[in-house]
């Protein structure tokens, strides 16, 4: 068996089953994480489109069980190549990206699964909404663009304060009514469990320290 295989259900064996793994897979090349599709592992992340298209797009048209999830920052101008090429979309921030997103998806006839990112730290470094204008950007996003919401995202910052992040993430995602929610990463991901994440983002636990 890989090591990487392993390491995979080891983290496996620590979680539930309503729990989804994102195998965040940039950076390494296909054969590098090609043990986890070999097992049947479907959920795989990445943060730059155009390395997303170049490694799996051929490998989309092949297995329609594939979930590509976009978990990086993503620009409205590619927002055409991010509608052909993923499943999920975790960093949506802005009106401009939701705007192109929807047109795009009226266009290719797709529907993808979104989450809201929150920039549960107000650090200005960071994309995601501000907390005070979620409630706003939601009922934009659902109601002005019929854009599938189905979770919130956030990346805490690592401050020694994930669990008051991880509570109002949890209570924000509650208040909207929505049934996931993206948080947790190789560090942190059984924590998120205790909050209720349903999809946990792991890499290097899986695939090693990147180069």
């Amino acid at each position: 068996m890989s090591i990487i295989v392993e390491r995979f259900n080891k983290i496996k064996s620590n979680i539930n089953k309503d729990v989804n793994i994102i195998a965040i897979s940039k950076t390494f090349t296909f054969e590098h994480i090609k043990p986890l599709l070999d097992i049947g592992h479907n959920h795989f992340g990445e943060n730059k489109v155009q390395e997303a298209d170049m490694k799996w797009s051929n490998h989309k048209k092949s297995n329609k069980n594939l979930s590509l999830h976009m978990v990086g920052k993503l620009q409205s101008n590619k927002s055409k190549k991010a509608v052909e090429l993923f499943d999920y979309i975790h960093s949506l921030d802005n009106q401009k990206l939701a705007i192109s997103l929807s047109r795009f998806e009226l266009k290719l006839k797709k529907n993808l699964k979104y989450f809201i990112q929150v920039n549960v730290g107000l650090e200005s470094q960071k994309s995601g909404i501000l907390p005070n204008l979620l409630d706003d950007f939601y009922s934009f996003c659902t109601k002005e663009l019929n854009l599938n919401i189905v979770g919130l995202m956030a990346i805490p910052p690592n401050d020694g304060k994930e669990d008051n992040y991880f509570k109002y993430l949890y209570e924000a995602n509650a208040s909207l009514g929505l049934k996931e929610m993206s948080l947790g990463m190789s560090g942190d991901y059984l924590k998120a469990i205790k909050y209720k994440s349903t999809f946990v983002r792991i890499g290097s636990s899986i695939f090693g320290k990147r180069f």
